[in-house]
């Protein structure tokens, strides 16, 4: 039998009213979920399944290694650890006392070759003059021969003198025939070429070359612009060539190598964009790159010791490959990385128009540097020097 207690129903309009608030809040999280999810599918069939990311990046990029060419003892050590260095600078000095003697003994080499090259010269045109005078004595021998067999016929002369007139002819071809030798001699030596080019002068020349640059290479400079890293060299030691002295860490020349899973590389190629982000800055600066290469194999593979899976227990693990990744020039120049930072990489491989391997060879330098060609600086003027004034007046053959 009901009841009209008011305070049962007003109890029982409550509860209908809390259990309609509670399906309609129960409708609209579902409503909310299923929005959330449709719009994440949407973001994930639209943008993130072409993006493919990983934290296990790093900073890489060229260690110049600063060594020695030639043997000596250290005089001066003008840099050190993360000192900014221009290239060309001279950073590392070694005693030359030795290398100044050589270029000097070097140098009187040249200028003695020179002058005994010059009288190569001169005893050539004074062996032509020879055989010119050996010709004429050919000749007066050779008429006075005639003469004589034509006067001992009718016993104007003696046999003697016929004979003596005979035997001098005869001398006079020998000489004459010496004389010539002698002139295919010194020809030999300076036939088609002028002084300048005489084989034994730019032999000596040679020497003077060789003495110029181990002078030169008593000053240790620095083949690329950058921070100086890792400077073992200390003043007073011996170094050797091949020693390490220091390294230059040019950090304009700077890559990210990612290390992607073999399943998330089947769309990768080479020029798609990448966004980097480094641990060393946070996620306030994003560098843009592109895909430079991808490598030909696993970093396990190179090692020294490489893995043999040609076991009965075995269990697969995913590889990992490095991929290289090439940063905007601009965005390093404002934001400095340096080597070894862990980077987060995201590739966009929506484009797979790409080749997933270079497919032309490098056709020219990637890094280069000028300055040891730098240390032929006045070596030809030095060279010319010595030889002008050692040359003196050689009939044209100074060149």
């Amino acid at each position: 039998m009901p009841t009209d207690n008011p305070q049962q129903h007003d109890a029982h309009r409550a509860t209908r009213r809390r259990r309609r608030r509670r399906l309609v809040l129960m409708g609209a999280l579902a409503l909310v979920f299923i929005a959330c999810g449709l719009a994440y599918g949407v973001y994930w069939y639209q943008v993130s399944r072409f993006w493919v990311s990983t934290d296990d990046a790093y900073v890489h990029g060229n260690q110049v290694a600063l060594m020695s060419q030639v043997s000596g003892t250290v005089t001066a050590v003008d840099a050190d650890d993360t000192d900014r260095v221009r290239q060309g600078q001279e950073l590392v000095s070694l005693d030359h006392s030795d290398a100044r003697v050589a270029l000097d003994q070097a140098e009187a080499k040249l200028a003695q070759t020179v002058r005994q090259v010059r009288q190569l010269y001169a005893q050539a045109a004074e062996q032509e003059a020879v055989i010119a005078e050996r010709r004429a004595a050919l000749t007066q021998a050779h008429d006075d021969y005639l003469r004589d067999k034509r006067l001992v016929a009718s016993h104007s002369v003696s046999q003697q003198a016929f004979q003596h007139a005979q035997t001098q002819w005869r001398t006079a071809q020998a000489q004459l025939q010496q004389a010539r030798h002698r002139l295919t001699s010194l020809r030999a030596q300076t036939a088609g070429t002028d002084l300048r080019h005489q084989p034994d002068v730019r032999l000596a020349a040679a020497g003077v070359r060789s003495a110029y640059l181990n002078l030169r290479r008593t000053t240790i400079v620095a083949p690329a612009d950058g921070f100086v890293a890792k400077r073992t060299v200390q003043v007073g030691q011996q170094v050797q060539p091949g020693n390490p002295l220091m390294a230059v860490v040019p950090l304009n020349q700077i890559w990210v190598e990612a290390n992607f899973k073999e399943t998330e590389l089947g769309k990768m190629r080479i020029g798609q964009p990448v966004t980097v982000q480094s641990d060393f800055y946070g996620s306030s600066v994003t560098y843009h790159g592109r895909v430079a290469g991808i490598s030909p194999g696993t970093g396990s593979v190179f090692e020294l010791l490489p893995p043999q899976n040609a076991t009965g227990n075995w269990i697969k693990v995913v590889q990992r490959l490095p991929v290289r990744i090439t940063l905007e020039p601009t965005e390093l120049k404002k934001h400095p990385l340096r080597l070894g930072l862990s980077m987060h990489v995201a590739v966009n491989v929506r484009d797979t128009s790409g080749k997933a391997l270079a497919r032309q060879p490098v056709s020219e330098p990637l890094y280069k540097t000028d300055v040891y060609r730098r240390q032929l600086d006045g070596l030809h003027a030095l060279i010319k020097r010595i030889i002008a004034a050692n040359s003196g007046d050689t009939g044209g053959h100074g060149g």
